[in-house]
């Protein structure tokens, strides 16, 4: 029986990077992942267009909602495999103790909500770094963890967080 993973996208605000590497997984995973994201400073809503792009995925729409890291680091919280900050301010944070010491990778990804301009300009950012997100997931979800030490699965997720995906 293959073992089910836990993981946590970070990121600042938990709206638009964070949730759509959450939902990626999820949907990459095929039941081999339990997918999570959280921030530091959540704005309390997911942007518009990371759920256009959640969509195709599949992924509950009751999930979607932007939270507090601090949600995970509670005594009932669903125990990490792996936690993934996506965005460099998240990165540089002192993060809350993950109990079981998750393995820990950053793959930095710009903010698709700070392009300025009309929707078009924006939905066009939005794809764009989801497709980044997905490169990434897709590298992650290949990886054969079940055989995998932990040394080599904590260096397999920090290489696939120095993949080029542009």
């Amino acid at each position: 029986m293959n073992k089910t993973y836990n993981i946590l996208f970070l990121c600042t605000g938990n709206s638009a990077r964070s949730v759509m590497a959450e939902a990626f997984t999820w949907a990459a995973g095929n039941g081999r992942f339990n997918a999570f994201s959280a921030g530091s400073h959540p704005t309390g809503r997911v942007n518009p267009f990371a759920v256009e792009q959640i969509a195709a995925t599949g992924y509950p729409s009751e999930r979607l909602r932007s939270k507090s890291w601090d949600e995970f680091a509670l005594p009932d919280a669903p125990k990490m495999d792996f936690i993934v900050t996506v965005c460099d301010n998240a990165a540089g944070e002192t993060c809350p103790y993950w109990p079981g010491h998750p393995a820990t990778a950053h793959w930095g990804f710009e903010d698709p909500a700070a392009v300025e301009g009309g929707d078009d300009e924006k939905r066009a950012a939005f794809a764009r770094i989801a497709a980044q997100i997905q490169r990434r997931v897709a590298l992650f979800a290949e990886l054969l963890l079940e055989q995998m030490d932990e040394r080599a699965k904590r260096e397999a997720i920090a290489r696939i967080g120095e993949t080029s995906v542009t």
